[in-house]
């Protein structure tokens, strides 16, 4: 490992800053604005403050360069260091941690690389277990470069995939042979003799001496060298559902509900989703000589923690790998989030010393902000308010360490309670002509220009409904912009209802009634309108019980896009908002008519660039979340990022301040929020009714990601869920509450 970058402070009482030295260059640093956070020394008045927000900013600085500097691909940190903060964290499973997928995936990468050469060097093959799924794809993907550029050879490997599918053909869309031939085989010099997958399209009848045979060429070929796994939501491995026993072997399975309605998506419905497959078995997985297992994401969390801090339980498949000797979860800082060491380091050790294997998100030393994190976490786990914390409660939870820089809990717990009460606020674009120091937006300009940015047609009502209705009565000026079009998540019933409609419109009223509605004088319709609708929707019929590959046909895309666009010009003019200030971007990432997306290119960045250069907002909402599950936010977020970096030096961009809200999948935590915006019961009735217009949504959701709700029912819920967790922390009581996390740039 590289050594570590020594961050120093120059003070200084006209302007501090914190600087170090990289390449014989000196680089300063005055604020927090490249890390995401809100450090602004040079503001702080006064100098004793000023120097502690310097030293905030010096620690900063160092656990974000120093997690960077480290080889990207390195999985040879000294074994010891692992072992020794594993079993300070109560962990029962080694874990590896990358701020980011990339970086994990190309260190998994060169571990098989490397054994693969190493393999080849004393003339032995290299057996490899693979998975399939979102996770290994950019393992693949490093793989395949390799090959192609450093020319890594796979002549000598052999390959076992986890499972497939049954019944599935070898050719389908959604087999994990195309699936492992799309991503790796057909890119690499490996024999086509050594793959092996488990066959989906066998008779029924040949099952059983299909499984025993694949067991058996696992050993003759020497035992499973490297086995690399995925991780379900409900802690499946392969297609090892919650109560595989850890016997089990090769064998055709059924696949737990949690499982189909995760792959529906995929399949464009839970009823197109196999329910049985042929997987691998945990005591065929234990064998193997290294296992690794990669998680990825916010919600992969949760599951992670319990494979890895709880004891082995069957109905946790993914937590019987705490019995193999060489097992380690490979985790991203989102998948990592709900562990010991991100969660609570204070119970468990020392916080001001910085940990072996840390991330962006670790945390590091008694700053305010995570003296505020750790005191939202106390008060949750002891069910008291803030303001009732005690000097025992925090010795008793491993955070006495505060007291070196406040006297006492009375102290601390006044510190967080304000920070907490400044967050909240009913004028979510400054208040006029008030005071806003404890206010978290500016009170002038009176009226503002504010622009929503909204990845899907119906995000900006479901998770922001409420502000967007008030920053219209509270006469600021709204501009919203759809970043995509949707069209993906409209089904196809739904669009034959719509034809249906036209044809019976068509039908049903004469000549004469439809010119009297229309009643202008100069435009008319004649009877072939009638042959029109009746061939419309008879047309759009053929097309998709057919069976045609509807996919690639860009006409019934078109199609459900006008639908999600009417449906967001319908939500817009209930909540108040003109036809003029509503903006349909159609960014071109997402023109694929299939849940996979290109990947964000120039043009995409131009749009968005463009739209904010023109309007010149003094506010930006966008949806900050990354748990979507196809990535669309992530893209759209990543856009604006970039546009915002493009642009910050233009002297407008100095005065704008952009809020992330939270998309349909989950809340900030508490600890995040930098703005609550209370809503009343009837904010709260006009935004489920926005919701209402987005009528392709309603009662069945396409992709509902990993919650059967309905999206106005998630949103009523968990608007009413953080406020009450602000009840429980000891604040007012509101009965609903929209929430923001503010980012700098």
């Amino acid at each position: 490992m590289s050594h570590e970058i020594q961050v120093k402070i120059n003070f200084n009482k006209e302007r501090s800053f914190c600087y170090y030295n990289k390449k014989g260059k000196r680089i300063r640093v005055y604020n927090g604005n490249n890390f995401n956070q809100n450090l602004f020394p040079n503001k702080e008045k006064n100098l004793d403050k000023r120097k502690s927000l310097l030293k905030e900013l010096k620690t900063l600085i160092e656990n974000n360069l120093n997690y960077s500097i480290q080889k990207d691909y390195d999985l040879n940190e000294d074994p010891r260091d692992i072992f020794y903060e594993q079993s300070i964290f109560k962990e029962r499973i080694a874990v590896k941690l990358f701020e980011h997928p990339k970086i994990g995936s190309k260190s998994v990468a060169l571990e098989i690389a490397n054994l693969i050469r190493d393999k080849q060097s004393k003339g032995k093959s290299c057996v490899l277990g693979l998975a399939t799924g979102s996770s290994p794809i950019s393992i693949y993907s490093e793989l395949v470069r390799m090959h192609k550029e450093e020319k890594l050879s796979f002549h000598n490997v052999i390959t076992f995939n986890l499972d497939e599918y049954f019944p599935m053909q070898p050719n389908s869309r959604h087999s994990y042979h195309k699936f492992m031939f799309d991503f790796l085989f057909d890119h690499i010099d490996i024999q086509k003799k050594n793959i092996n997958i488990p066959r989906g399209d066998l008779n029924p009848n040949y099952i059983e001496s299909h499984c025993v045979d694949f067991e058996n060429k696992i050993k003759l070929a020497g035992g499973l060298d490297f086995q690399l796994l995925g991780i379900g939501r409900n802690g499946h491995i392969g297609f090892n559902e919650p109560g595989s026993i850890e016997s089990s072997v090769t064998r055709k399975v059924k696949i737990e509900e949690t499982t189909r309605f995760d792959a529906a998506d995929e399949f464009t419905g839970i009823e197109n989703v196999p329910k049985d497959a042929i997987s691998m078995g945990i005591k065929t997985i234990l064998k193997a000589k290294k296992i690794t297992l990669v998680a990825w994401g916010d919600s992969k969390s949760n599951i992670v923690k319990k494979s890895v801090e709880e004891k082995t339980n069957e109905l946790v498949p993914a937590s019987l790998l705490q019995n193999h000797p060489n097992c380690t979860f490979i985790l991203d800082k989102e998948s990592a989030s709900s562990l010991n060491r991100i969660r609570c380091p204070w119970v468990y050790t020392n916080i001001n010393k910085k940990p072996k294997n840390k991330l962006s998100t670790s945390i590091v030393g008694w700053s305010d902000i995570n003296i505020k994190k750790a005191i939202i976490w106390l008060s949750i786990k002891k069910n008291k308010p803030i303001l009732q914390l005690t000097d025992e409660d925090y010795n008793e939870n491993g955070m006495g360490g505060i007291f070196e820089n406040y006297k006492s809990a009375y102290d601390t717990n006044i510190l967080v309670f304000n920070m907490l009460e400044h967050s909240i606020t009913g004028w979510p674009g400054g208040k006029p002509n008030s005071d806003d120091s404890y206010i978290p937006e500016r009170s002038k300009p009176y009226k503002k220009r504010v622009l929503i940015f909204s990845p899907h047609p119906d995000d900006d009502v479901i998770s922001m409904g409420g502000t967007f209705s008030k920053l219209i009565n509270q006469g600021h000026d709204v501009h919203v912009a759809y970043q995509t079009s949707g069209n993906i998540a409209v089904s196809n019933e739904k669009v034959l209802e719509i034809a249906e409609l036209i044809k019976r419109l068509t039908v049903s009223l004469s000549t004469n009634e439809l010119n009297k509605l229309i009643s202008d004088g100069k435009n008319k319709l004649e009877k072939n309108h009638i042959v029109w609708g009746i061939n419309f929707h008879n047309s759009l019929k053929r097309l998709i019980t057919e069976k045609i590959d509807i996919d690639r046909d860009n006409t019934l895309n078109k199609i459900k896009g006008i639908i999600r666009k009417s449906e967001a010009l319908q939500a817009c003019n209930y909540i108040g908002l003109e036809k003029n200030k509503i903006y349909n971007l159609d960014m071109p990432f997402y023109q694929t008519g299939k849940i996979k997306k290109k990947d964000l290119s120039s043009a995409d960045i131009k749009v968005v660039q463009n739209l904010i250069n023109r309007i010149k907002p003094h506010q930006i909402y966008a949806a900050g979340d990354l748990s979507d599950p196809h990535g669309t936010h992530r893209l759209c977020l990543r856009s604006i990022y970039k546009s915002i970096d493009n642009l910050k030096s233009k002297s407008f961009m100095k005065n704008c301040n952009v809020w992330l809200y939270s998309g349909a999948w989950d809340e900030w935590r508490i600890d995040e929020i930098d703005m609550a915006v209370p809503l009343s019961p009837k904010q709260i009735l006009k935004k489920r009714r926005a919701i209402y217009k987005h009528l392709s949504q309603k009662d069945v959701i396409i992709f509902p990601g990993q919650d059967s709700r309905e999206f106005w029912q998630r949103a009523e819920d968990r608007n009413k869920n953080t406020a009450k967790l602000f009840s429980d922390l000891g604040l007012a009581k509101y009965g609903s509450m929209e929430a923001f996390k503010r980012y700098y740039f």
